[in-house]
């Protein structure tokens, strides 16, 4: 059994997913040939599959986002969104994920005449599709822009659908001069219906991106926090002496951070994924989670982050197994929920994979050549 093999079958949960950072490149070209989109850089699949993956792949977070046009060109009607949605779920159940929240900003999706309540209509009914075929719970969460004045209709619609499968508020977008305390309206409605925050913060900006998500927004979780490290003090080894106020606060707190390593690379918000902060934040206890941003965009799964971390950070069998739980004890679901996943989904799943290995090490071992060239 190969190491690919086994991280594909553990169950996995994945918080931070864009849902039009997803697509399937078929799916672009059959969309966009439907709907008249003509855009397109090229009508092979795989040719376009590496135009996204070279344009994400230039160290800028600005350039990182352009490919969004051509996906969110396509993702115009009621049933491209469904489609979208649909397929994702399928693609969940390939990865091994038994949960999912992704998220997309609705505005968007206007080009051709949809109203808001339309796509996020849309995106629910495929998602319950794929849910039903395919057995992968959901969650969908709500994206405002922070370039833009509007986000208090966002968060108004993500409680109006809170019923109907919208877990919850981000904030996405480009960070520099666009701080979340200028949102402060859309957090607050969010705070008094008693509903559920993640901002991307300290992604493409420093430590008080993050600050101003937790202390002036409310977030329940932080999207990235690549940037947190900045409130770490170092011996003259290199080696983590000591946190600041902030940095101690999240800890103590148990807020979780949603880590994209691969995509973090591509922004250009660390330079490599062995100087990544993960290692430093999963070594100090902090509630990391692992997250695939846009699969994409950055060409990744689940699977692929999971032995990327495995390769980077040395983590075995029970490592990824704390982060999966992590991930599940911050999901934007009922208590009882979660402990439905965690009990019956992934506890037993990775009993069941340890049942089938001697050891997690000696997995890694047997396979060290096949390790050394993920």
């Amino acid at each position: 059994m190969t190491p690919e093999k086994v991280i594909n079958e553990i169950p996995k949960v994945l918080l931070h997913d864009h849902l039009d950072g997803g697509l399937r490149t078929s799916t672009i070209i059959e969309l966009a040939k439907e709907e008249g989109y003509k855009k397109l850089p090229t009508s092979d699949p795989g040719e376009l599959a590496e135009w996204f993956h070279r344009g994400a792949n230039k160290g800028n977070l600005v350039e990182y986002l352009q490919g969004f046009e051509h996906t969110c060109g396509v993702m115009q009607t009621r049933e491209a969104l469904e489609r979208v949605a649909y397929e994702m779920m399928e693609d969940m159940k390939n990865d091994g994920v038994c949960y999912v929240e992704t998220r997309f900003a609705p505005v968007f999706h206007t080009n051709r005449g949809l109203y808001y309540e339309d796509s996020v209509t849309a995106v629910l009914k495929g998602l319950e599709r794929g849910k039903k075929d395919f057995g992968v719970g959901f969650g969908l969460i709500i994206c405002g822009m922070r370039n833009m004045k509007n986000t208090i209709d966002f968060a108004e619609l993500a409680i109006n659908f809170r019923s109907q499968g919208v877990v919850g508020f981000d904030l996405a977008g480009e960070e520099g001069g666009y701080p979340p305390k200028k949102h402060l309206e859309a957090f607050q409605a969010i705070q008094r219906a008693n509903f559920n925050i993640t901002i991307h913060a300290g992604e493409a900006f420093g430590k008080e991106s993050i600050w101003q998500a937790i202390q002036w927004c409310g977030a329940h979780r932080i999207g990235h926090a690549t940037h947190l490290t900045e409130d770490f003090t170092y011996d003259n080894d290199g080696n983590v002496a000591g946190f600041g106020k902030l940095a101690s606060y999240i800890l103590d707190k148990r807020i979780p951070l949603e880590i994209c390593l691969l995509s973090n690379v591509h922004t250009g918000a660390v330079d490599k994924i062995e100087n990544h902060p993960f290692g430093i934040l999963f070594k100090k206890k902090f509630r990391v989670t692992l997250n695939t941003d846009d699969r994409l965009m950055s060409d990744t799964t689940m699977t692929n982050e999971f032995l990327l971390a495995i390769k980077h950070f040395k983590l075995t069998l029970d490592d990824l197994e704390k982060i999966t739980l992590n991930s599940m004890k911050s999901a934007f679901i009922h208590y009882e929920e979660r402990l439905k996943y965690i009990y019956e989904i992934i506890k037993p799943g990775y009993q069941r994979t340890r049942d089938k290995l001697l050891s997690f090490n000696n997995l890694t071992a047997d396979n060290e050549e096949i390790i050394s060239k993920l």
